[in-house]
């Protein structure tokens, strides 16, 4: 039935007239590219470009250009996510030198262009990254002779030794069991080129990790990414050798460089760098598989349109364009829809990586000292750790792409996971006894917690599976929200996730039979007078410590189990369906509480102790969706909103706040208004969705995250089979739209002037579904 549903769609959609065509498709993307007109004073002012898995950071700088070489994955031996180097080029004569420039980031090509004219010479300077190989392009085109010279700038040309804050970039952070060494680089001259990389060292953080938790008894069925783990790549320059190495220093970090230099001078000029990141055991086999992945020059035309034409089907699936028509980009509501295509562009520049993108920067951060003027450190250099996932905060980086239909991106994610899922359910099996995936809040790229957020010092008699940690102790929910985007990426997108249901099926187990353990070591009962189990302790986000039932736990299980038993019969066998019927039943109501004769959400039935500046009270509203419009006792939520003191204290837009979001979910459009204002407005910094640094770092990828989910929930909600448009749109906000809903649905249309106009479904038979809310004033309000 399905499949003729959708062949009768696509034969309307064949039948509409050339016309409404071209205007579902068409959209004037060279209006959000980035342009400046002058160059740029250090890499704090650089222009983000990337694809694949590889991201770059670019400027110009005294006439010089340099990019950073960022690679999903690059992690050493303490887990420090590194970059893979600079590059520097020098053109000589330089074009770049003089009063005529430009840099610009070509966002439907996901190209920067360099462009510019003095000493007599006129240039084009191309920079890009192949999407479906790693491999980053240099096109130099002048119009007159020029000779070039790119060199390969290393700081890691000698082992370094992080103090103190420098390693909050690994996974030691405060806590450095014994002295940290960042160990050096191999870099070498080669046929027309230079091979550089970084070989893990048999011992890393992970051994040292196993024996702080205890695990020695199972560390040979762990998995262990980083060793033997090898991070580097060639570059290479057509019609280029070597020219011998030099030092120097840039900002606060001495560097070796190894020069290549044009064997003569020439109007057109190609360079390329090839990055890998392998487990390989031995470095013959990395280095053949490098050389395997470098480009022939003679196939870069056909590569780059294969690139190109990736970039253009990615902008086809989704936009938010607000005032499009706007004369001055001034314009703060325009901003705010540039800076959603920006951010966007920016998590598609690691969209098949190996591994997710990091929430405090991704693949574009760059010298600290330029973000924090006392951190003198290296450009390896993040806050918040390399190899360390944050589970609250990688989350709103993942949880937008489900609307923009970006579900290719969200598999590296879903891997991160289903990788570490056996060390997790490890934990559970030697701490406890019992089955299920247990998942920290912070937990390093194996699964297990941070050392320092685990703690060294630590009592005797502490049981070893919990974090000895103020913040995250207890906390273990957040991975649900991670279960919930798997399934949704069927209803969604039309994913098969057959692949991930034991994944989801082993962390709710990990919740039932955790809770009966906890129970029969306070008592003879494992469930409480109703027949629910008694989720304590626990705890609601970082926020409500100490907590008996907390409602982020309990809003995640209540739908996540319910997403399961929706399942279609062959995807749920019947003993897995009377499991999670029988589970459902024991999950406690979600609390609530009354304050100066307010009903509202309440964190939890009872907490010891305030720890953090979340609100966890309205998790129930977003993620979790069963509060908001068109949803019954919606007033419970909005008075959650407006009264609960915690809330109000905890307001704001920076950072991974997310007031923005349950704003949109509760239709307060003036709220979401001023919230989406100040969370996507330009960034203090040259380029416009480089935020932070926030709680985190610079660019702050959960702060683009948040801001990305509040606007696509100002214009579109879905209610069971209903999709809601313009929810909380603001008043004299002109759009043009393109986003996904649930049941494999997308839905386009502009609004002028209040009114909507061509309004495309498909498949066209969801467009009964629609209910636009501009005329629908009242719906269920």
């Amino acid at each position: 039935m399905k499949f003729i549903l959708y062949c009768f769609s696509v034969v309307i959609v064949c039948f509409l007239s050339p016309v409404e065509r071209l205007q579902a498709q068409s959209f004037a993307w060279e209006n959000y590219n980035v342009r400046w007109t002058s160059p740029s004073k250090n890499s704090s002012e650089s222009m983000p470009v990337g694809a694949g898995d590889i991201g770059l950071n670019v400027w110009v700088e005294n006439g010089d250009v340099l990019f950073y070489l960022g690679k999903s994955g690059a992690f050493d031996e303490n887990n420090t996510l590194l970059k893979l180097g600079r590059v520097r080029l020098n053109i000589s004569p330089n074009p770049f030198q003089g009063v005529t420039f430009r840099q610009e980031l070509l966002l439907e090509k996901g190209q920067v262009v360099i462009a510019g004219q003095s000493n007599g010479v006129k240039a084009e300077l191309l920079l890009w990254v192949d999407v479906h190989a790693p491999n980053v392009h240099v096109e130099l085109k002048t119009d007159k002779k020029v000779e070039l010279v790119a060199t390969y700038e290393n700081w890691r040309y000698k082992d370094l030794y992080p103090q103190k804050k420098e390693n909050n970039a690994n996974s030691w952070k405060w806590a450095p069991p014994k002295p940290v060494v960042t160990h050096r680089d191999s870099i070498s001259a080669i046929s027309n080129g230079l091979l550089f990389f970084h070989q893990n060292k048999p011992e890393t953080a992970f051994d040292i990790v196993v024996g702080q938790q205890k695990l020695e008894s199972v560390k040979d069925s762990l998995f262990n990414p980083l060793y033997p783990l090898i991070s580097g790549g060639i570059l290479r320059g057509q019609h280029m050798l070597f020219d011998g190495y030099h030092h120097g220093r840039y900002l606060d970090t001495d560097f070796m460089g190894w020069r290549l230099k044009s064997k003569k001078a020439s109007t057109i000029h190609r360079l390329q760098a090839t990055l890998l990141v392998r487990q390989a055991a031995e470095l013959t086999d990395w280095k053949k598989e490098v050389e395997q992945q470098v480009e022939a020059w003679s196939t870069l035309r056909q590569v780059k349109q294969k690139a190109e034409k990736w970039w253009s089907n990615f902008w086809s699936r989704s936009y938010i364009a607000i005032n499009p028509s706007a004369e001055n980009t001034t314009d703060a509501a325009w901003q705010v829809g540039r800076n959603y295509q920006l951010f966007r562009y920016m998590l598609a520049c690691n969209a098949y990586g190996e591994y997710p993108t990091k929430f405090n920067g991704g693949l574009f951060t760059y010298d600290p000292s330029r973000v924090e003027s006392s951190f003198t450190f290296t450009p390896d250099f993040r806050n918040w750790g390399g190899g360390t996932h944050t589970a609250q905060n990688q989350r709103l980086v993942y949880w937008p792409m489900l609307k923009s239909g970006d579900f290719d991106m969200m598999e590296a994610q879903f891997k991160f996971y289903q990788r570490i899922q056996r060390n997790a359910e490890w934990r559970s099996k030697v701490y406890w006894g019992h089955a299920g995936a247990s998942f920290t809040e912070q937990l390093e790229n194996f699964g297990l917690p941070n050392p320092a957020e685990y703690n060294w010092k630590r009592p005797q008699d502490f049981d070893p599976g919990l974090e000895y940690n103020a913040w995250l102790e207890y906390q273990w929910d957040t991975v649900l929200e991670f279960c919930m985007m798997m399934l949704e990426t069927h209803n969604y997108g039309g994913q098969s996730i057959k692949g991930y249901l034991p994944f989801v099926e082993s962390c709710i187990r990990f919740f039932d039979e955790h809770y009966q353990y906890r129970a029969r070591q306070r008592g003879s009962k494992i469930l409480d007078q109703d027949g629910h189990l008694v989720f304590y302790p626990g705890s609601s986000a970082e926020t409500y410590k100490m907590a008996y039932n907390a409602s982020t736990t309990i809003a995640a299980l209540q739908q996540v189990t319910k997403r399961m038993l929706a399942l279609p019969a062959q995807d749920l066998e019947e003993k897995q369906r009377a499991y999670f019927e029988s589970f459902l039943k024991k999950i406690p109501p979600l609390p609530t509480r009354t304050l100066d004769g307010k009903a509202m959400l309440a964190p939890a039935q009872v907490w010891a102790r305030i720890n953090n500046t979340e609100a966890p009270q309205l998790y129930p509203v977003f993620p979790w969706g069963i509060y908001g419009v068109g949803l019954p006792n919606i007033e419970l939520a909005r008075n959650t909103y407006w009264h609960d003191p915690d809330v109000q204290k905890f307001r704001s837009h920076v950072g991974w706040k997310q007031d923005n979001i349950f704003a949109a979910r509760l239709g307060l459009t003036v709220e979401a208004k001023r919230l989406t204002l100040l969370k996507l407005c330009n960034a203090d910094r040259r380029f416009p969705t480089f935020w932070g640094p926030g709680f985190d770092w610079v660019p702050d990828h959960n702060w683009g995250g948040s801001g990305m989910i509040g606007l696509q929930e100002m214009l579109l909600q879905t209610v069971d089979s209903q999709i809601l448009l313009f929810p909380a749109w603001p008043e004299g906000w002109d759009v043009d739209f393109k986003l996904h809903a649930g049941r494999q649905t997308t839905v386009s249309g502009k609004l002028r002037n209040g009114k909507l106009i061509e309004l495309q479904v498909f498949p066209v038979e969801r467009k009964s579904d629609v209910v636009n809310m501009l005329e629908e004033k009242e719906y269920n309000m």
